[in-house]
Order: structure tokens, then sequence, then C-alpha cells
């Protein structure tokens, strides 16, 4: 296939031969990536990695009090410069364009921001090597079609961007479009791969069919539960299942068949568990400037499933537990619980602050049947959950509140 991009929201089809025209034809460069088109943001860090300059992409949707403060400009444009004859790209076709991409050399960094959900965005730069660490290259994977169904600007994103590249893989923009949308691109590309989050899979319930051309599906970025994975094994027959664990700071870490991800003997000595807090150490840590301490605490809880070899699962963001009258509360353990009633598509436990208990809980519920009401789901979780884990304010939606990355949005 000779496409490199599709996005069938807008009727866009991009080849490597476009892609290769636009590189060879682009006067100057800007080492500031703000764009919302994802064919842009794409050619974009293209064009870095061949001129071997450095890339800072922004959220296309930063304000411009964002861009002032992550930046220290607010015209981000003045940044702009020619590209001299002597760096002219001239490039002839995908395979020499992958080939020098391979070859990048040390000079070359980007820089991403964390997704701010917590604060301001925070900087993080990679290298090409860090980048790549977990890429996979090989004759096998010339053959997939990519859905790619992440924010481009973001880590787990940028790793599917580069597992399609490096192995000269389609593009095809699943993210942002409608559930309709993502089944005819499925279906209309013969889409292979899918990498995303928990909450977009939900997005894809219920659906009628099947379809048999995926034959690998990546989660990450949240818990993977069990009725998603149920509903995924039906919508995607052929497909075989991975959970992985990634951040801004580190890249893609460990992956998992279910939700217990195994630490391989050469990654031990990199990896800890602090009072249940997964701990990083910073040889395998991205530039910062915001933590220079050997260990990294990445402020996921985790539980120990095994000691030799190391198994962990993931239990919640430290930041996310919600504190009600004293007692630690697990959103993801009640959103989790919530779930397993039939008629229930999704659902976002969030707290509300409260002059007695601190916080209360509340959720936004997306239901796919009228049987459901707050009368049957409060009856169901009294046999699930203590009284303080139940919520006590449960709202009906359309759809969940998301983050920029496309995980579940707290607060």
């Amino acid at each position: 296939m000779d496409l490199f991009y599709s996005d069938i929201s807008k009727n866009q089809e991009i080849s490597w031969n476009n892609l290769l025209d636009d590189l060879n034809n682009t006067s100057e460069y800007n080492p500031y990536c703000y764009q919302q088109d994802f064919y842009s943001v794409f050619k974009h860090i293209i064009l870095s990695l061949l001129l071997e300059k450095e890339i800072i992409l922004l959220d296309s949707d930063f304000s411009e009090d964002e861009i002032q403060q992550l930046t220290g400009s607010s015209n981000i444009n003045k940044h702009k410069v020619p590209i001299v004859e002597s760096e002219k790209l001239l490039i002839k076709n995908k395979t020499e364009l992958t080939t020098r991409i391979k070859n990048v050399g040390s000079v070359w960094s980007m820089t991403l921001f964390t997704s701010g959900t917590t604060g301001t965005p925070k900087k993080v730069s990679h290298l090409f090597q860090s980048i790549t660490r977990f890429v996979k290259t090989s004759e096998t994977n010339k053959a997939n079609v990519w859905g790619f169904a992440y924010n481009p600007t973001h880590m787990a994103g940028i790793q599917v961007f580069f597992q399609a590249l490096l192995n000269g893989n389609s593009l095809i923009r699943l993210f942002g479009i409608s559930k309709e949308e993502v089944f005819n691109s499925i279906e209309k590309y013969t889409i292979t791969n899918i990498s995303a989050t928990p909450t977009f899979y939900r997005l894809l319930s219920p659906a009628q069919g099947h379809f048999t051309s995926i034959n690998r599906i990546t989660s990450g970025g949240e818990k993977f539960d069990e009725k998603t994975a149920g509903q995924l094994k039906k919508l995607f027959p052929n497909a075989k299942f991975t959970n992985v664990y990634a951040s801004t700071e580190a890249g893609t870490l460990f992956a998992a068949r279910g939700n217990n991800f195994s630490i391989k003997p050469e990654m031990k000595p990199f990896v800890k568990i602090q009072d249940n807090e997964l701990l990083i150490h910073k040889s395998l840590m991205g530039k910062s400037d915001f933590s220079d301490a050997e260990w990294y605490r990445t402020g996921d809880i985790v539980k120990i499933v095994s000691e030799n070899p190391l198994q962990f699962q993931f239990i919640s963001r430290k930041n996310e537990m919600i504190n009600v009258g004293g007692y630690k509360v697990n959103p993801g353990e009640v959103e989790e619980t919530i779930r397993k009633i039939e008629g229930i598509q999704d659902v976002r436990v969030f707290a509300k602050s409260n002059s007695v208990l601190g916080n209360i809980i509340c959720c936004e519920v997306v239901k796919t049947s009228d049987e459901i009401d707050e009368v049957s789901i409060r009856s169901f979780l009294q046999s699930k959950l203590q009284e303080f884990k139940i919520p006590r304010i449960i709202k009906f939606t359309n759809q969940i509140t998301t983050t920029r990355t496309g995980k579940i949005k707290r607060s």
C-alpha cells in the first residue's frame, strides 16, 4: 500500500509520494510544532529527523497563556529558519526515507509535555535511541496497517508513530472520530493493529459484527478491565492482546498479556517498588527539569503479584485516590465494578468537595439500556462495595469527559 496517512472524517489521503514531495519542497523549519492536523504533526517530526534538528511538540489545544509559559514566547513563528541549499532533502523513495531516519545521530531530540492533568504540563526530552527503545522492525511488520488512536503530540501516539514509520506502514486516524467512522476505517483500509486507551476501546461498544483483519490490540494508559477485554475479543476475534506500561518521562517500559506486568531480569535493577509506589531508575528517563534524583517516583500505585519473577498489577495513580472521611477510595475500582452492570458502556468516577467528609464520590454514566437508572445502579453496588465507595451523585451523560491523551478525566 502506498498510503502514508488517512483521515476518513476529512476525506484526506496522503501517499508516501505526497509526503516525499512535501518534505523535499519544504523551505523553512520551526523547532516548535503547534498543529491541529495530524499529518502536519507527522510531517514536522519526520522533517526534524532528516534535518537532525530539535523538535518541540505542543498540544494543539494549549492556550496562549500555556504557550507563553512553556516556551517563554508568545509568537513561536518567529523561530522559523530557512532550510539552506546544503540541507535540501531530495529523498527519492520510501526506502531511502526510512533508512535515513534509522541512522539519525545523537544531535536530534524531541521534547514532549506531560498531560498537565495535575497542574502545569512539564517538559521531557528524549533522544532517538530512547524514544525508539522498544520499536520492532522486521519484514513481517512491513505488512501492518496501524489504526492511530492517540493524540499525536503525546508519548503513546509518538510510540505508535515510530513503530509504523520505521516499518514503512500506513497510519489511519481513529482518534477523535465517531464509532461509525472508526469501523468504516478499519474495513476500508484493512487495519491490522490498534493501540489505544481502554476508554477508547469502550467507545466501540456495543457493536454488531466483527473485524477479522485486526491481529494485534494494544492497550495502555489505564487499567484494562475484564469486561472491555471480553467485548474486544468478540469484536476482533483474530487479535492478540497486549497491555503496555508507558509514560512521557520514560517511554514504553513493560508489557503484559493481562494485567500482570512482568519485569524482565535485565530490567529488574532499574525498577523498584517502595510503599506500593513504582519507582524507575533515572537511566531510563528522558531529560527533564523536574527530577534529578536517582529514582523517579512515577506516582503509580501497584500491587506486587510475585517477587521472583517480579510481577505487579497497576492499581491507581497516587494523585487520583479520593479521601472520603479518612477512607481512601480508588476511583478505578468503583468504575470497574459499575461497568459490570449489563447496559452500561462506560463510567467516570471523580471527587466533589464536601464540608463534612472532605470529598464525596460522584460518577458520570453512559448507558446503552433504558432499564438502567440510579436505583438499579445503587442496588447492584450495595453488595459489591463498601458504603463510602458508592457514589453519592450519579449523573447520566452521552459522553465521558476525557483528558488530552484520551484517558478518563478525574477533575
